[in-house]
């Protein structure tokens, strides 16, 4: 599924969520998802931003970047943005494993650390699963999470994912090769 060029406009709505490709005009508000997060929380969390270092140039090649990348059915960005503030508070991406009879994708999901433990990740990946499922004509999605990340074991279950199995060695990562478990969700 090779999309058309400015085909790639999906936009959901929740409750209390935007989810979309990321803009050149989205700028500051990405910015101000950064604002407030605490430190690292577990070595899942990412580090602190460094606002300073993102000017608007940097941004926007980000952006451009997702825009490629979706264009050529590689990977699929969407930013979470909440309605309350239109603060960016993190992003779901579903990627492409394999096309033709397969239609198979991975998602990946990241929030903003002081947003957690608020329900933003179930209604954010909720949507994008049921974007991968309606909109981007994914027939199989898994989630490959590490043994002991429990609040991501809690999220996939909690969005319908079932438990399908360990691959073992799959990821390298912590300068290790490391194990993962697969969560998985079929479309109809």
């Amino acid at each position: 599924m090779v999309l058309e060029k400015d085909e790639f406009d999906i936009v959901s709505e929740t409750e209390r969520l935007v989810l979309r490709p990321l803009q050149e005009t989205d700028y500051e508000e990405w910015l101000a998802g950064f604002y407030d997060k605490r430190p690292k929380q577990n070595k899942y969390d990412d580090e602190k931003t460094v606002i300073s270092e993102w000017t608007q140039e940097k941004f926007n090649q980000v952006v451009r970047s997702h825009q490629d990348l979706a264009m050529k059915d590689k990977i699929y960005v969407f930013s979470i943005f909440r309605k309350s503030d239109y603060k960016n508070i993190g992003y779901v991406d579903i990627s492409t494993i394999m096309r033709e009879e397969f239609q198979w994708g991975a998602i990946g999901y990241r929030l903003h650390n002081q947003f957690w433990k608020k329900g933003y990740g179930k209604e954010a990946v909720s949507a994008v699963l049921q974007i991968a499922f309606e909109s981007l004509a994914f027939h199989r999605i898994e989630a490959h999470i590490n043994l002991d990340n429990s609040a991501s074991i809690q999220l996939a279950e909690n969005v319908g994912l079932t438990f399908e199995c360990v691959r073992e060695k799959f990821i390298y990562e912590f300068g290790e090769w490391t194990d993962n478990l697969v969560y998985i969700k079929n479309g109809k």
